[in-house]
């Protein structure tokens, strides 16, 4: 194939709604976005979803089906000076026009930090643009709340089967440079588990198998030509596919697996692909609190200390620190206990979430309110031997529910000793963590 084309998955590249593959349940007849799209009354939205689904493509159908002028930033690469830039640019086309509000795509957008979703936010909120933002992370966690709820959210889901297929058929048949190739499929089983749901890897993978068989007169794709290639290239660290979810559940499983030597494995695998190190560094900060957890506290305390000294530095210095963090962690005694704990909690308020805070445990900072009871019969713990006094504080119909266990390690053996001579009627000697 002629080196100077497009990859194949920008050759493939949809660019209407009819020709774009997956995510019926928001594109489909009928449903939200296609409403939104046909109707052309856009408002913000934001695409979160894993990798190679169809997000920028799908950001990029909507702006030209409704006819609004596109501007896209990476959050990789954009800072505040940027995100300006096109703002200025939006209310210099559009002020004193009826040109309707051009659809700014930010990629990425979990990677933007609090200042520059903040220079967001204005535009957003007056309708000078129409932000359509995508990303791999939770939105609830990485985007700024005024931000957040002035933007919907859309679910996108991995490419299934048969979405998989419609974009293989459609290579074959359809792409310039392939369909003068003479390819004959005859197994897609590996193809498409090792492409995860990621139709843009899907191509990628398919055109490193004709690639490699460049000069064979038939190119016979099966499980073993797709296996054997991407054993030939398994170095390739993808950060924006299915092998950085993979690389990093790899990382974290070995750190709760309390393996240093794998886990520092993983990092450098990680590094060496150019992983975001801010990304791992959170991803430590979740391991210390989830896996370590109280068997010892001063892991979350180095991890908040690594994400702060990453941020600050940058790489390649900010290895070692990470490195450091690492280490320690997958060397440190386990405990989910916890987090065991609150999702215990969560799942009784989920069920119930009616139970009344018993009054004297309510704040009383009006006349009314000490009159109606309200703290009356509350018994301030410091004024009692050990700074401890026997009072019910659950709601009524709660009375004695215990949610954390204390594991079996030093530092919750000590929590345990003393919550036992607190709480003995819930807390006892042969109560296992």
């Amino acid at each position: 194939m002629t080196g100077m084309l497009p990859p194949l998955p920008e050759r493939l590249r949809p660019h209407s709604l009819d020709d774009y593959v997956g995510q019926k349940h928001l594109v489909g007849e009928g449903c939200i976005l296609r409403n939104m799209i046909e109707s052309g009354n856009l408002s913000s939205f934001i695409l979160w979803g894993p990798p190679g689904v169809g997000k920028t493509t799908l950001a990029r159908i909507i702006a030209d089906t409704c006819k609004r002028e596109f501007f896209t930033l990476s959050a990789v690469s954009a800072g505040v000076k940027e995100v300006r830039e096109v703002i200025d640019a939006a209310k210099s086309g559009g002020i004193f026009s009826q040109q309707a509000a051009p659809v700014l795509f930010i990629d990425e957008i979990h990677r933007f930090n609090k200042a520059q979703q903040d220079a967001l936010l204005g535009a957003v909120e007056a309708g000078t643009v129409i932000l359509i933002g995508a990303t791999t992370e939770n939105p609830s966690f990485e985007v700024i709340t005024p931000l957040l709820s002035r933007c919907q959210v859309y679910v996108l889901k991995s490419l299934d089967a048969a979405d998989l297929q419609t974009l293989l058929d459609r290579a074959i048949n359809t792409d310039t440079e392939l369909k003068e190739r003479n390819i004959e499929v005859r197994e897609t089983e590996a193809l498409f588990r090792q492409s995860g749901g990621d139709g843009r890897k899907l191509l990628n993978i398919l055109e490193l198998v004709v690639a490699s068989r460049a000069g064979d007169k038939k190119i016979i794709i099966d499980n073993r030509t797709v296996t054997e290639c991407l054993q030939e290239n398994v170095a390739i660290y993808d950060k924006d596919g299915e092998m950085h979810y993979d690389i990093i559940s790899a990382f974290i499983k070995s750190i709760r697996g309390s393996d240093p030597n794998a886990a520092i494995y993983y990092l450098a695998r990680m590094l060496d692909g150019g992983e975001d190190p801010l990304f791992i560094a959170r991803r430590l900060c979740l391991s210390a609190s989830e896996d370590v957890g109280l068997a010892n506290p001063n892991a979350l305390l180095l991890a908040n200390a690594t994400f702060q000294v990453v941020n600050q530095i940058g790489m390649p210095e900010a290895r070692i620190p990470l490195a450091e963090c690492t280490v320690y962690l997958a060397s440190s005694p386990k405990s989910n206990a916890s987090y065991m704990a609150l999702e215990s909690a969560l799942a009784l308020v989920k069920d119930d979430k009616t139970k009344a805070v018993p009054l004297h445990l309510r704040n009383a900072p009006t006349k009314l309110m000490e009159e109606l009871g309200y703290s009356d019969g509350y018994k301030y713990a410091h004024d009692f031997p050990g700074h401890f006094v026997d009072q019910e504080f659950m709601p009524a119909g709660l009375e004695g529910t215990v949610f954390y266990h204390p594991a079996q390690n030093r530092h919750e053996d000590v929590l345990r000793a003393y919550l036992e001579a607190c709480w003995p009627k819930y807390y006892t000697k042969d109560q296992k963590g």
